[in-house]
């Protein structure tokens, strides 16, 4: 069997919203398997809009376009194709605001990561199985978090629940992980942790990692690559250590100021109605939630 020689390929992607403002640009991009790959830019220049449409959360214009992942097409030409949740089994996604179910257990809101592979009744019933459960105790301890199973996941401080989110992602064995600035609302301390999480999933496990972040600093510390984007352009796609000030200022003009600002945590624009966190991690659910299982 040929290896897969790209766990993500993009080929002339464009989002036009309703304002006629472009979001993407005609985006070309490759992701070699096991790659960690950072994703920077000034707000509202496309990089949340990006990792949604590889996730097949949004479609495309409707023009000649394809994503693929691990060799699949998630969506062709402006449309997501009919076997995207079987695709989506594969694709973690790391939201910026931890999409949690405030209200369930930590090792529950982890045990979602396996809806897609069990059965229809289990899944009404949210009665998993011994091994299912083995699996989200020993991810939790591996983020660093495994005495609180038992929590309910409100509890946690915001660091916590980002390293549920990368323990579920673990519980899901997704080859891909899609990481929405994780780090953009904690504090350094805690980003640290997140960022050095998001490493061990890339080098212990073989994750491939896409992750947007705002801060120049983190991206050449923790990734070899970059891809820049500006104005829903690829403006840079080369090694992080080649990213210095006089680049980034010849890149972004003054945008550069932003990006170099460590302080700086606004959010990309998304141009999507907000979601509570209990509704966004229920749509995460239901993405996951693929066809029963024979």
């Amino acid at each position: 069997m040929e290896a897969i020689r790209e766990a993500i390929r993009i080929e002339r992607l464009s989002k036009t919203f309703g304002n006629g403002r472009k979001a993407l640009d005609e985006i070309d991009l490759r992701v070699a398997p096991g790659e960690m790959v950072a994703l920077i830019g000034a707000s509202g220049s496309g990089k949340s809009t990006l990792l949604r449409h590889i996730a097949g959360f949004t479609a495309s214009d409707a023009q000649p376009s394809q994503i693929e992942i691990l060799g699949r097409p998630i969506q062709q030409n402006g449309r997501i194709v009919r076997e995207v949740r079987s695709i989506r089994r594969d694709i973690g996604f790391v939201f910026q605001q931890f999409n949690l179910v405030n209200r369930l257990s930590v090792e529950t809101n982890v045990l979602i990561g396996a809806l897609a592979r069990l059965p229809w009744w289990r899944r009404l019933s949210g009665r998993f199985p011994r091994a299912e459960r083995a699996l989200s105790r020993a991810a939790l301890h591996e983020v660093g978090i495994g005495e609180y199973a038992r929590e309910r996941a409100a509890n946690l401080s915001g660091g916590q629940q980002q390293r549920a989110a990368l323990a579920r992602a673990l519980v899901q064995r997704a080859q891909i992980v899609l990481a929405d600035e994780p780090i953009a609302s904690l504090d350094p301390e805690s980003s640290r942790r997140v960022m050095d999480m998001l490493q061990a999933l890339n080098v212990e496990h073989r994750i491939t990692v896409l992750v947007s972040l705002h801060q120049v600093d983190i991206a050449l510390q923790y990734c070899a690559r970059t891809v820049a984007l500006r104005r829903g352009k690829v403006v840079y796609d080369g090694p992080s250590s080649a990213l210095t000030p006089a680049l980034l200022k010849k890149l972004y003009g003054g945008d550069a100021r932003e990006l170099l600002d460590d302080a700086t945590h606004d959010a990309d624009e998304t141009h999507d109605e907000p979601d509570t966190p209990d509704t966004a991690a229920a749509r995460y659910a239901f993405a996951l939630n693929a066809a029963p299982s024979n």
